[in-house]
């Protein structure tokens, strides 16, 4: 088994408006995320799971706040060190797949490795292991639009993985799969927690918040905005963070 660092993810009074004077989606909101766990943060539609989920990725900016990857604040860093940074710890699965379709399967895998810097013998060869673990290696040579959306989804889950990254974020990653290849996919993320990395994922799907390490709710507010505030999380499967207002059992 492969040994991974992992990255504890912290969010500290992190607010987030997609643009001056907007609404606040998310408000003074504090969390963190244990290496070597499965993460999941749920809620109902519009809590703002996706949004929390790229801001911690650093794949949108916050307002106002901080984020930390092990305790360095990396949130106000230029697009070009973010992006190295991603590139080099992290990878995302997307619900959609994401896939380029001018490109085979084996090279949308390759494509992460390719921005880390990684040895192409090197990622060719994880490539082609990943492919062959997910039952799609005959794919290789195909366009995405020429396979199923269960098997473009395994395809993206390779792409994530083929860094072996200390961090993976997964947005609604089941959300368009059967259950037999939502399974697949799940167990792929578990057992790269399992590994020592950082796993994080947005769902709406109970039973994988339900089988998570850690799971992080996040509750539309009563006081009729649109935010969600410091309160507005709660917390359970033991995972030892606070909120703006004091932990909610």
């Amino acid at each position: 088994m492969v040994t991974i660092e992992g990255v504890r993810l912290t969010a500290r009074d992190l607010t987030f408006a997609y643009r001056r004077g907007a609404p606040v989606v998310l408000d003074r909101l504090n969390l963190e995320c244990e290496p070597g766990s499965v993460t999941v943060l749920t809620g109902p539609s519009g809590a703002g799971k996706s949004t929390l989920l790229y801001l911690l990725a650093l794949l949108l900016p916050a307002s106002q706040g901080s984020v930390e990857w092990d305790g360095r604040s990396v949130e106000s860093l230029p697009d070009g060190e973010r992006s190295r940074l991603r590139a080099a710890h992290s990878g995302f699965v997307f619900q959609d797949a994401m896939l380029d379709p001018s490109r085979t399967v084996v090279d949308n895998v390759l494509e992460s490795a390719l921005f880390a810097g990684i040895d192409p013998q090197t990622a060719r060869q994880r490539a082609d292991e990943l492919l062959a673990e997910f039952g799609i290696s005959h794919r290789g040579d195909h366009r995405p639009g020429e396979i199923s959306g269960g098997q473009a989804q395994r395809v993206a889950l390779c792409r994530a993985l083929v860094t072996n990254p200390d961090v993976v974020f997964g947005d609604e990653p089941t959300g368009n799969l059967d259950a037999d290849s939502a399974r697949i996919v799940w167990d792929a993320l578990i057992r790269h927690a399992a590994c020592g990395a950082t796993v994080v994922v947005a769902t709406h799907d109970e039973s994988l918040a339900q089988a998570a390490d850690h799971t992080i709710v996040i509750d539309l507010p009563d006081d009729g905005n649109d935010s969600i505030h410091g309160d507005g999380v709660v917390v359970t499967n033991g995972v030892g963070v606070g909120n703006g207002a004091g932990e909610r059992p």
